[in-house]
C-alpha cells in the first residue's frame, strides 16, 4: 500500500482506530495455570475482570504457590487477548504488517 494514500485517508483510518477501540473493549480471555487451578478472565484492554480459584489451591501453608499461578494464568491470558487482537486488527486492516509497530 503506498504511503501517501494512506495519509489520504486518514480520516477512515481514525474511524476504523475507533471502531476497534470498541471491538476491544468487548474482547475477553481466558488464562489458567495449574491445571485450571487458577483461572483469570481478561477484557481486551488487559483489565482483569474476573478470577476463579479452584478450592484445592487455597492452602494458607503454601500462599508463594497461589501467587505463582495467579501470576502465570494472568500471563496466559494477556497472550490471548493479545492473539484476538492481532486477529481483528489484521482483517480491519486488509492484512497490513504493523509488526515494526509492536502491533
Amino acid at each position: 500500500m503506498n504511503p501517501f494514500e494512506l495519509l489520504k485517508n486518514t480520516k477512515a483510518l481514525k474511524e476504523q482506530s475507533e471502531k476497534l477501540q470498541e471491538e476491544l473493549a468487548e474482547i475477553t480471555a481466558e488464562g489458567s495455570s495449574g491445571g485450571r487451578m487458577v483461572t483469570v478472565t481478561l477484557n481486551g484492554k488487559f483489565e482483569m475482570k474476573g478470577i476463579k480459584l479452584d478450592p484445592i489451591c487455597v492452602d494458607n501453608r503454601d500462599c508463594q504457590m497461589l501467587e505463582d499461578l495467579i501470576v502465570a494464568a494472568h500471563n496466559n491470558a494477556m497472550q490471548n487477548v493479545q492473539e484476538q487482537i492481532k486477529a481483528k486488527t489484521t482483517s480491519l486492516l486488509g492484512g497490513m504488517d504493523l509488526s515494526g509497530f509492536g502491533l
